[in-house]
């Protein structure tokens, strides 16, 4: 089925064009990644495609049967309403119970539940509650009566997530699905699942994210937005690495062409007479679009930079038996390391468990409650939160740059002026002087990183750091740090970035409890996989020796009695169920009377369950 058709559409702000003249196709069942660096158009493709902007030029097709949904970086709630209203905000008679069933159960209000069982069968409603509860408990969805507006951006971004995911399960059979860097703000177990879902749900997808495993594990195709134009790759990332190498190499080649053609026509033009014939003008119209050619400039971002860093002593940083925790939430319980010149160092584990406050106590920006950190003299951090920038916004790019220096040592004795520093990460001329309120939140967290970078730390603390950031930025600071020669540690959810960079990982376990494991986090899972693996192994030989020691016994004249008893017990409670059943679909009857017919039957399926599974294990000894 064909979902959606965009002809030579263009969209521009100002005089600078996101895009020109760009065509495309959606069928059934695609799934497409859309990259490009911050601030040219992903966003606001998604938007247009989603009706909430239009085109300035071209035709747009969406299939009058095709509902499309859309996640965005920076989701929209009723903030006067709770999380449950916004995640039910759909007014269905399904959902609606479903709603009614996640207040009875959150309040544990088993009156309640107990009507609403029977108004579950009814509804047939049991399948998609499952769903829903999955979605809850794996993005970590719970208070479901709190109000949105008291919630953290991360726990903002897992209730949209939420809300997406049940509406496209629920509402429509065809469905577009776009989601906005989905990944940020969740830890890689939800990322993980979240990619499990996707292709389990066969949904067709475009896709904006930075995450490289995420982008390979549910998509088959990429599409570019790169100098106003799309270039579509089919396969993985790495296939649309080596295609676009293929690609920039090509067009560089045809530039180098034109610009030898230019310097011959550019004579030419110079010396041909006022009056013009036909031929020559013809010539001339023809030169001016050699010149566009030869002028292009291909950006291809790739940076290595031979940093003139401060000097690291012999002692870096120490930390002995430390200990914090914020009442009984423990985040280290007798941490004791010492860091090593050059160190890479990984840090994972669920949200909550103190990563973010362990950068802190290593900066000594937060105290401990006991225990020693010792800071060699010559250590210089870098910090990269999550927190931003703090910005002066009517200052442009370069005069901001220019406040914490002129310049950029490199090794080799020379520098990098601003100017060049920003261009190497991103910032073209044009966009130097462009003032800090006009960027997008990718251009500033590129800012930010810039910034850290460019006061020449020797200890490098990442958070977060490609949460917003692009896949060019992102390569641009693998380039960068590949080739740092200082103590690097990073906070991140990106399982690419971490395996690219990180020599072993701290695992943030919960309790105080901080493993060091030597690998990357590819490596880490391995094992976690490998371990699990014993364990199902494990316990299955367990349940196996179980049940053949359970088979071995005999049934005594007890438990013979009772399977018989079960064998009639069970079809009369099923014909009282089915009795009941047809006297609720009775439009004549009462309040009343539908309260206590609902309350008998949501008893005789909780009587009904438990002597069946008592039936299925006798039936088994037998």
């Amino acid at each position: 089925m064909h979902y959606v058709s965009a002809e030579n559409i263009s969209k521009s702000y100002g005089v600078v064009p996101l895009f020109n003249n760009i065509s495309f196709h959606i069928n059934e069942g695609d799934k497409i990644a859309l990259i490009a660096r911050n601030g040219v158009g992903k966003s606001t493709l998604l938007k247009i495609l989603n009706g909430i902007e239009t085109p300035d030029e071209g035709k747009l097709f969406i299939n009058k049967d095709v509902t499309v949904a859309l996640f965005e970086q920076e989701p929209m709630f009723d903030e006067s309403k709770t999380i449950l209203e916004n995640i039910f905000h759909i007014n269905h008679p399904v959902l609606n119970t479903i709603r009614e069933y996640e207040l009875a159960s959150d309040n544990e209000d088993g009156e309640k539940l107990a009507d609403l069982f029977a108004k579950m069968d009814e509804l047939n409603a049991w399948n998609f509650e499952v769903k829903v509860k999955q979605i809850l408990n794996k993005l970590n969805i719970h208070h479901l009566q709190q109000p949105v507006s008291s919630l953290s951006g991360g726990q903002r971004k897992r209730v949209a997530l939420a809300k997406t995911l049940i509406d496209i399960g629920f509402e429509h059979k065809h469905t577009l699905l776009m989601m906005d860097e989905p990944t940020n703000h969740l830890d890689v177990e939800m990322i993980e699942w979240l990619e499990n879902y996707l292709n389990q749900e066969n949904v067709t997808l475009l896709l904006v994210t930075h995450d490289r495993y995420f982008l390979d594990a549910v998509t088959e195709e990429i599409w570019e937005l790169e100098r106003s134009n799309m270039y579509v790759y089919k396969g993985d990332y790495e296939n649309y690495i080596e295609k676009k190498a293929a690609r920039i190499e090509s067009e560089q080649a045809s530039i180098d062409k034109a610009k030898n053609q230019y310097r011959k026509e550019l004579e030419w033009m110079r010396k041909q007479p006022k009056a013009r014939t036909t031929k020559s003008k013809a010539r001339q119209d023809n030169f001016y679009n050699i010149e566009t050619k030869a002028n292009q400039k291909i950006e291809n971002a790739q940076v290595q930079l031979q940093v003139k860093m401060s000097r690291l002593g012999g002692k870096i940083v120490e930390m002995k038996k430390v200990y914090k925790s914020y009442g009984e939430n423990i985040i280290l319980k007798g941490f004791d390391y010492t860091f090593s010149k050059g160190e890479r160092i990984g840090i994972i584990g669920k949200n909550g468990v103190g990563k973010s406050t362990f950068l802190n106590i290593l900066q000594q920006i937060e105290s401990i409650d006991s225990g020693k950190i010792n800071i060699g003299d010559t250590i210089v951090f870098g910090n990269f939160s999550q927190q931003g920038l703090i910005i002066k916004e009517n200052l442009r790019v370069i005069e901001y740059v220019k406040t914490f220096a002129e310049n950029f040592p490199l090794a080799n004795g020379g520098s990098l002026s601003a100017a060049q520093f920003l261009e190497l990460f991103l910032f073209s001329p044009e966009k130097q002087y462009t003032y800090l309120s006009s960027l997008s939140g990718g251009e500033k967290k590129r800012l930010q990183l810039l910034t850290i970078l460019f006061r020449n730390p020797n200890f490098l603390i990442l958070d977060e750091p490609t949460n917003d950031l692009d896949l060019p930025t992102l390569a641009v600071l693998e380039n960068f740090l590949s080739e740092y020669q200082g103590c690097v540690l990073i906070v991140s959810h990106d399982r690419y970035f971490m395996d690219r960079l990180v020599d072993h990982i701290f695992i943030f376990e919960g309790n105080g409890i901080v493993t060091d494991f030597p690998g990357n986090y590819t490596q880490y899972r391995l094992q976690e996989k490998e371990n699990d693996r014993k364990k199902v192994i494990e316990n299955n030989k367990i349940e196996a020796n179980n049940i053949l020691s359970d088979s071995t016994k005999k049934l005594g004249f007890k438990e013979k009695r009772e399977f018989e008893l079960l064998e009639k017990e069970i079809p009369t409670l099923e014909a009282e169920k089915q009795q009941i059943e047809q006297q609720l679909s009775n439009t004549e009857i009462n309040y009343e009377q539908i309260t206590l017919l609902s309350k008998r039957i949501a008893e005789l399926n909780s009587e009904l369950a438990l002597k069946e599974m008592r039936w299925l294990e006798l039936s088994e000894l037998i």
